[in-house]
């Protein structure tokens, strides 16, 4: 595996002792406020949430998000989210600066977007007892060992984040891209959440994978043949394209957050993890053990993805049967390109919107004091 790093605000490995968090079934009302509020998941709220798509469970609320949301999904994000961990570590290394209390009493707030299985946000629950952690997902968070200071909101993202504004000291996403209709506006509204100083963390993936030259595999949709993996990519990212996400948003990231204007100490990282065993070397060989398993899961997850707009049932199983093979055999070096942003709010930013609803209040305050001033003249 190569990184590339290029600020101190990154961190090799976890700076905060391990915790594990590996099953999820409790959700959340909407709320004003972060702090906890638990609502027990019901029946009718899990009929609700899911419908049954090419036998996978999916969220009922997106037509853009379409991986599913059942066990089988949330067990491999559950594992996914442990080897990210030994790749990369938990938190950026100003976690601590940020999530320590200023003074008794006062309470840290931190907000996961996508947060899928909740392996993240009950862990950084966990590690910092003295927080208030919020889930937002197209589904509720299914646990049933929630950290008591943990609660998790079923919300759709595209449709902005205003009840959240000016809350949160930290606000972490990763993998959401494929669901995300506008990724910049996203950012804004990220930053609309964060408290000056507040810490953001981006991560994504490009949907392609790379050679052992680090160099993006070409296997465009219009031929069918080795690479399979590549290929298989390919597809999802038509897909994910075709159905109104970003997947080419890790490839934006960066610049996106540097030229926003609400951001300061921008910190770029590219993580390359290896596909499959082929590496002699640990800790390279497991982590390709570990994506690959993560590969097959993955594209299983992806069937309803394919086949909803309308890939040909038989070609995707020749696609992930050949892919699957492939990845089996260990004989390509391939890697995949995870592309992670971090950076603080700065102090003193006011967002555009604001500026202009505070001159158009200025405006009608003057309009409204020329009329005062005219009428005045007119009785006089």
């Amino acid at each position: 595996m190569r990184s590339t790093v290029s600020s101190s605000l990154f961190s090799a490995s976890g700076d905060v002792d391990m915790s594990s968090a590996t099953s999820y079934s409790i959700a959340s009302n909407r709320s004003d406020s972060p702090a906890p509020s638990f609502v027990s998941l019901t029946p009718s709220m899990e009929a609700a949430a899911f419908k049954i798509e090419y036998g996978r469970g999916i969220n009922s609320a997106s037509d853009v998000y379409s991986l599913p949301a059942d066990d089988e999904e949330l067990d491999r994000l559950d594992r996914q989210h442990l080897l990210f961990i030994e790749v990369m570590g938990k938190y950026p290394r100003t976690i601590r600066q940020v999530l320590t209390p200023a003074f008794p009493g006062d309470t840290k707030n931190v907000l996961d977007l996508g947060c899928g299985s909740g392996s993240w946000i009950m862990q950084i629950a966990r590690d910092f007892p003295s927080c208030d952690a919020v889930a937002v997902d197209l589904v509720p968070m299914q646990s049933t060992a929630m950290p008591f200071n943990c609660r998790s909101e079923v919300d759709d993202i595209n449709l902005g984040l205003q009840h959240f504004y000016d809350d949160f000291d930290f606000v972490h996403a990763r993998l959401i891209s494929s669901g995300i209709k506008d990724f910049p506006a996203l950012i804004h509204e990220i930053a609309r959440t964060l408290k000056p100083g507040g810490l953001l963390e981006l991560m994504e993936f490009d949907f392609h994978a790379y050679d052992r030259k680090f160099q993006q595999i070409v296997a465009p949709i219009e031929t069918i043949d080795r690479p399979w993996w590549p290929r298989w990519l390919a597809f999802a990212e038509m897909a994910v394209n075709q159905r109104g996400g970003t997947p080419d948003a890790a490839n934006h990231l960066e610049r996106w957050v540097r030229t926003h204007g609400a951001f300061e100490e921008v910190a770029y990282q590219d993580h390359w993890i290896p596909t499959a065993p082929w590496s002699r070397s640990e800790p390279w060989k497991h982590w390709g053990d570990e994506m690959r398993e993560d590969i097959y899961a993955f594209m299983a997850s992806g069937r309803p993805l394919l086949l909803g707009i309308g890939v040909p049932e038989s070609l995707v199983d020749e696609l992930e049967e050949k892919a699957t093979e492939e990845l089996r055999g260990a004989r390509q070096v391939t890697y995949i390109r995870l592309q992670r942003v971090i950076a603080r709010k700065r102090h003193g930013w006011i967002a555009p919107e604001i500026l202009l609803e505070q001159e158009e209040a200025r405006r009608q305050q003057e309009q409204q004091q020329e009329q005062q001033e005219a009428f005045q003249s007119l009785t006089i």
